[in-house]
């Protein structure tokens, strides 16, 4: 997973934005989850509580070195907050090095760094008494959804969590007892609808895949969306533009709709600690930037014809500026533009609000004048 954030909380969207920074932590317990799944759990010590003090629907980047080369990746908390530890779900990616190794290598007793908790997929109600909460996600959206459905219905004695969760297979289904276990805890206030793209079900409608079609059917028929607080979105870029597009044909206010994405699927620049190697050479146009990180001032240069992106060139002179993944959707290398004018690319993080202040995702952001002065820290 990697992520998009969208909305506000009662907490204040600057403690859902506070810039994140890595400590080492050992893993306490790898569970399996499915065949390719697993729960992930880190000891959090007592001097590092407050820096991993969450909220449900946060997400924590993970960083390593495999095969020689660093890796970061954002996955999604499954918890809710309890002291002394914080967990994760990974999925195995095809091809994805990262998801493959902690499925297969990672163990008990290891210690890799994490960031202290990102992102503000989490709920905008204060009072949450008598809210209808809605929940859609795919395969391994599932994880912020566990803590999510926890944060509402323990919240409130009259609340409600309506899940929509679509899956392969029955095997293929993530924290299935926990599900259960669930549901028991709170018949009347839990609906759990399971929908199984390669598997029959009794009913017709729970088989086959999500389109649009179904969705309308199901909006119809299970879960209408005028009985319906807050809805939240995770899983593939496709399902959840789906998800978006047809709930605003129902007349859903889409300031009423979070929503995490896995990954755009787009290739990325960034890589490991360093950037992408650009080499200015005599007589080049150039621009310049200058970033101030953790109060520290630093400037680089960067060829006009190398396109590279703000983070790109501020990751060659300073090895801790703050990024995940890279692509627009986890909101990690956020910074304000304090002067000059950038371009971004894609923005799959960032709230209207932010981008009106003047915040920008660097990694997906190049510059439109000859210096940018951009801060991490504001």
């Amino acid at each position: 997973m990697a992520a998009v954030n969208l909305g506000s909380t009662g907490l204040g969207i600057g403690s859902a934005r506070r810039r994140g920074q890595f400590h080492a932590l050992a893993v306490s317990q790898v569970r399996p989850l499915t065949a390719e799944s697993v729960e992930v759990t880190f000891a959090v010590p007592d001097a590092l509580q407050d820096a991993f003090d969450y909220v449900a629907g946060q997400h924590l980047a993970l960083r390593a070195t495999i095969d020689g080369h660093e890796m970061r990746r954002s996955y999604s908390i499954c918890r809710p907050p309890s002291a002394g530890s914080i967990s994760v779900a990974i999925k195995r990616d095809l091809g994805g090095r990262f998801s493959s190794w902690a499925n297969s290598e990672l163990q008990a007793g290891d210690r890799i760094d994490v960031m202290s908790p990102q992102g503000t997929f989490i709920s905008a109600i204060e009072q949450l008494d008598g809210a209808h909460v809605v929940g859609i996600a795919a395969g391994s959206g599932i994880t912020p959804m566990m803590a999510l459905a926890h944060e509402v219905l323990s919240r409130s004695e009259t609340s409600t969590f309506s899940l929509l969760f679509s899956n392969r297979s029955t095997l293929d289904v993530m924290f299935i007892e926990e599900l259960a276990d669930l549901k028991d805890r709170y018949p009347a206030r839990l609906a759990l609808h399971h929908v199984l793209s390669r598997e029959q079900r009794a009913a017709p409608l729970m088989s086959g895949r999500i389109d649009q079609e179904r969705l309308e059917r199901i909006l119809a028929e299970l879960i209408r969306p005028d009985s319906v607080d807050e809805w939240f979105l995770c899983g593939p870029f496709e399902l959840v533009q789906l998800c978006r597009e047809v709930l605003t044909g129902a007349g859903v206010d889409p300031a009423h709709v979070r929503f995490e994405l896995f990954t755009t699927g787009r290739p990325v620049d960034a890589g490991g600690d360093r950037g992408r190697p650009v080499q200015v050479e005599a007589g080049q146009d150039t621009w310049t930037l200058d970033f101030t990180l953790d109060g520290q001032s630093s400037q680089v240069e960067s060829p006009i014809s190398a396109r590279e992106s703000i983070l790109n060139a501020a990751l060659r002179v300073r090895a801790d500026v703050p990024f995940a993944c890279a692509g627009g959707v986890c909101g990690t290398c956020r910074a304000k533009v304090v002067s000059g004018s950038v371009n971004m690319t894609e923005n799959y993080a960032l709230e209207p609000d932010e981008i009106e202040r003047g915040y920008v995702l660097t990694c997906q952001s190049h510059p439109k004048t000859d210096t940018v002065v951009v801060d991490y820290d504001v």
